[in-house]
């Protein structure tokens, strides 16, 4: 039952709502729906509203919904691609809740593809034994995106503030609203109007983090601009551990093109029969596993790198025109129409493909029900580590996760509601931002060099293939440009490039101290040093703790 309407309250520079929700992706923007319910809601976006990682998603979101596909199958599958590290109940959570969470975007009018039959059409992608992949055409992030905002921009309870970034959390420990024996609390963050130019507090009784994840740590990734990793640093500088970063997956298959700017190549083109091949015409996957194209990702990707390195191509070929054009314009339209304005014809000739970052598996440390180590602070999607993924993630359980978490963190605040919880201490006044007399950076040059350093020293000693060495070497240099960033930081205002400069150097320490950590091969972490997989020893989670 939805309360008398309620809007965030505007203090000036302060605004005071019962949630905030940072990140506008499938997890906030749903989540913030379900919260509108029992109260106001700020949302904050990096961009406009829309631009997220969920909206690049093409595949789909897997669920068990025909009658010859099972909860344990799904839930075998899963766990075969974690590589030994997923949370099986986790996994058991996702999957079993996953046929209600498409219910729910079905009703809220999110248009799947039907087969000419009338059921929704199941597709199938690496990793997955059976077609249990539903999707809109090869767009599917943008559809639940434009679904769920359309929704969002109409409810009376939820403010949007579009084009502002996420500078810090607020927590009790830092304001000194509590002694520092009594459990630290989140009471919202401070944000940087990108339009206005000014810093403002962002205030709210729960807030929760739903930022995505860091492809932009790395040279080439299939993320957005946005994807600089700001919710998980925001929550390390804040006193949330982070688990399993070491494990960045990276899609096999984007497309190499010097105007793509990072475009997908979806799975589901290897799902419905694309061929992996050489200049050529060498079909490599049979060297490298049974399931040919349909591998999980992480082996794919390597071996794509694999043969990249062996023969010196710049790329390798994806090719499905075997299907015909009637096929290929119907099941992949917007991959089809992006190709030919690039000049490739994928119905007559095969699509030149790279791995590049795709996916963060690890993130800030969260339990089933969606808190982190700090009180009234949940994080969701992306930026969490729930157990689902272990070492890799399968594909399309990504925006499932999204869904069956934003209903686990809606029941667990309702909880708190409802139980006489009614802390009023979010309204007391925060202490405004203290810009700490800065000036304008004037050499922002050393900015965007730094920038451009920490993405191509991660992709060359921290991508698809490591090794101590190279670990070695990278730990050495962002040690370096972290003393030089953390100045630039203290001594200049606060700028959107200074702010996410900051933030992915700061994610790319947690990635390289945690694959420094693991001394084998597992799933998405390759060591040459460590090439065997070692149960006995690193079946286990890499937690990295509190530092403060």
């Amino acid at each position: 039952m939805t309360r008398t309407p309620c809007r965030p309250i505007h203090h000036g520079h302060r605004i005071v709502s019962d949630f905030l929700v940072i990140g506008g992706g499938v997890a906030g923007l749903d989540l913030s729906l379900r919260l509108a319910e029992f109260g106001s809601v700020q949302i904050i976006t990096k961009t406009e509203a829309g631009e997220s990682n969920s909206s690049y998603a093409q595949g789909g979101i897997a669920a068990v919904l025909d009658s010859d596909d099972h909860f344990e199958l799904h839930i075998e599958d899963t766990l075969h691609a974690g590589a030994g590290l997923c949370h099986e109940d986790a996994v058991r959570l996702v999957v079993e809740n996953g046929a209600r969470s498409i219910h729910r975007l079905i009703q809220l009018g999110v248009p799947f593809t039907r087969t000419p039959e009338g059921p929704y059409h199941l597709t199938r992608e690496g990793g997955h034994s059976n077609r249990r992949v539903v999707h809109s055409a090869d767009a599917t992030g943008k559809a639940v995106i434009q679904t769920l905002l359309e929704r969002v921009q109409q409810h009376p309870n939820i403010e949007l503030f579009q084009n502002h970034l996420a500078i810090d959390l607020i927590t009790a420990h830092k304001t000194g609203r509590f002694a520092p024996d009594h459990p630290n609390r989140c009471l919202g963050c401070y944000t940087l109007d990108m339009k206005h130019g000014q810093v403002i507090t962002q205030q709210a009784r729960f807030t929760t983090l739903a930022t995505g994840g860091a492809g932009k740590v790395y040279l080439y990734t299939s993320n957005p601009d946005i994807a600089t990793g700001d919710g998980i640093a925001m929550a390390y500088r804040a006193g949330c551990r982070v688990a399993n970063m070491e494990f960045i997956q990276f899609h096999p298959t984007c497309l190499f093109h010097p105007k793509a700017k990072s475009f997908l190549i979806s799975e589901a083109v290897r799902g419905e029969g694309g061929i992996l091949i050489l200049a050529n015409g060498d079909r490599f996957m049979k060297r490298h596993h049974e399931r040919l194209e349909l591998a999980p990702r992480d082996i794919v990707a390597r071996a794509i790198d694999f043969e990249m390195k062996r023969t010196g191509d710049d790329c390798v070929f994806l090719d499905i025109t075997a299907k015909g054009e009637t096929f290929i314009r119907e099941h992949f339209p917007n991959i089809h129409a992006k190709c030919l304005d690039l000049g490739i014809d994928m119905v007559r000739e095969p699509i030149p493909v790279v791995p590049a970052a795709h996916y963060t598996c690890g993130g800030v440390l969260t339990q089933l029900d969606g808190t982190t180590d700090i009180e009234n602070l949940f994080a969701l999607g992306e930026v969490s580590h729930t157990g689902l993924h272990g070492a890799n993630r399968l594909a399309s359980n990504s925006l499932l996760e999204c869904m069956v978490f934003s209903e686990a963190v809606e029941r667990t605040i309702r909880h708190r509601l409802n139980d006489g919880n009614s802390d009023t201490a979010h309204h007391m006044p925060l202490p405004p931002w203290d810009s700490f007399d800065t000036d304008q950076c004037e050499e922002a040059v050393l900015i965007s060099h730094n920038w451009d350093e920490i993405r191509r020293f991660m992709s060359n000693y921290v991508g698809i293939v490591r090794s101590d060495s190279r670990l070695a070497r990278a730990r050495r240099r962002i040690e370096l440009l972290q003393q030089e960033i953390n100045e630039y930081y203290w001594n200049c205002r606060v700028s959107r490039d200074l702010l996410e400069l900051r933030n992915i150097a700061l994610v790319a320490s947690l990635i390289i101290r945690s694959a420094i950590h693991r001394k084998e091969s597992r799933g998405l972490h390759f060591n040459t040093n460590h090439p065997e997989r070692d149960d006995v020893q690193w079946a286990k989670d890499t937690i990295l703790p509190i530092h403060l």
